[in-house]
């Protein structure tokens, strides 16, 4: 049973804010939070991460029995619809009360680019939907090794483009976890570059920054890490990059600049592997004049911030009011 599946399987409901490691006045992490972690540790989804073997099964059953990615659990009051954008299919929710003068959101699901958008990822897209009243925009982008950086970055970024022309004058935020935070951070630096407006605001869950996964203290992290592992990891972003190098800004845009970027917020917890990349890209974008607000919480797991938990519930709090 994967950790989409737990979470889709319990009720969705809907931390201290700290820049760098965490601070003692970080609570300690609530006892549901604590059972949380052990029933992860118990699930198979870490042993998929285990190996380039396993990430290669995987990938290989998942090309012979593509995953679904239509809407499930969206929940009530909440209308889904799809088209296609360069290709891509696109879905498009907004209140079953009418979307006139709403906000957009893109939300970029993650799953290391090897995995569908899961059921967990629609419940939360139906949460913003219906509580901060927006309208997600939500792109099926194409999974590695069939598509790779080169391809998904420019296409998301182009996309991202066209929302905020479309918008006018509405905001437009841009939230993704995991992978599809990769994806977001790495899209509006291709929108930069290319002297595209940015987003009204980055929301960045647990983001997947750096793919090389090269830092000697995440070794130590990863043992506790109930979710990741760090040989899939690394193969995952291998089969991403494709023909261009893991360092590529497309692949791990920790790489990249951030000058001019949108504002971000950062959630990320220190049992996930990868938050040591959060508080680094905290502080370069910092350091480049951009507004940043890292809510890093003690013994948190990857994507704490989707959680049902006591500190996922307040994380999705402060994501509703960001986006509304």
């Amino acid at each position: 049973m994967s950790v989409a599946r737990l979470v889709s399987a319990l009720q969705f409901c809907p931390g201290g804010c700290v820049f760098g490691p965490p601070a003692r006045r970080d609570p300690a992490p609530s006892l549901q939070s604590r059972v949380f972690n052990m029933l992860l540790a118990l699930l198979s989804y870490k042993q998929q991460l285990a190996s380039i073997e396993a990430v290669q099964a995987h990938v290989q059953k998942l090309a012979l029995q593509p995953a679904s990615y239509e809407p499930t659990g969206l929940g009530r009051g909440v209308e889904a619809t799809l088209t296609k954008m360069g290709g891509w299919p696109v879905y498009y929710t907004a209140p079953s009360s009418g979307f006139e003068d709403c906000n957009y959101v893109m939300f970029l699901h993650g799953g290391g680019f090897i995995n569908e958008i899961a059921p967990a990822h629609w419940r939360f897209v139906g949460e913003m939907t219906r509580k901060a009243r927006v309208s997600c925009v939500v792109p099926i982008y194409p999974l590695a090794p069939r598509a790779t950086a080169k391809d998904v970055v420019p296409a998301t970024g182009e996309l991202l483009r066209m929302l905020l022309e479309d918008a006018g004058s509405a905001k437009v935020t841009v939230v993704g976890n995991s992978a599809g935070a990769g994806l977001a951070l790495a899209a509006c630096q291709w929108l930069r570059d290319r002297g595209h407006r940015q987003p009204a605001r980055l929301v960045l869950i647990s983001p997947a920054a750096d793919a090389s996964v090269s830092r000697p203290e995440q070794i130590e992290i990863a043992a506790r890490d109930p979710i990741q592992d760090i040989p899939g990891i690394v193969e995952a972003g291998r089969l991403y990059a494709g023909e261009i190098d893991v360092g590529h800004p497309f692949v791990s845009p920790l790489n990249g600049a951030f000058r001019f970027l949108a504002p971000m917020t950062i959630f990320a917890g220190t049992r996930d592997l990868l938050y040591p990349d959060s508080v680094d890209l905290a502080e370069r974008a910092r350091a480049v004049g951009v507004p940043v607000e890292l809510h890093l919480l003690r013994d948190q797991p990857h994507n704490y911030a989707l959680m049902p938990t006591p500190e996922g519930r307040k994380a999705r709090a402060l994501i509703m009011r960001m986006v509304a």
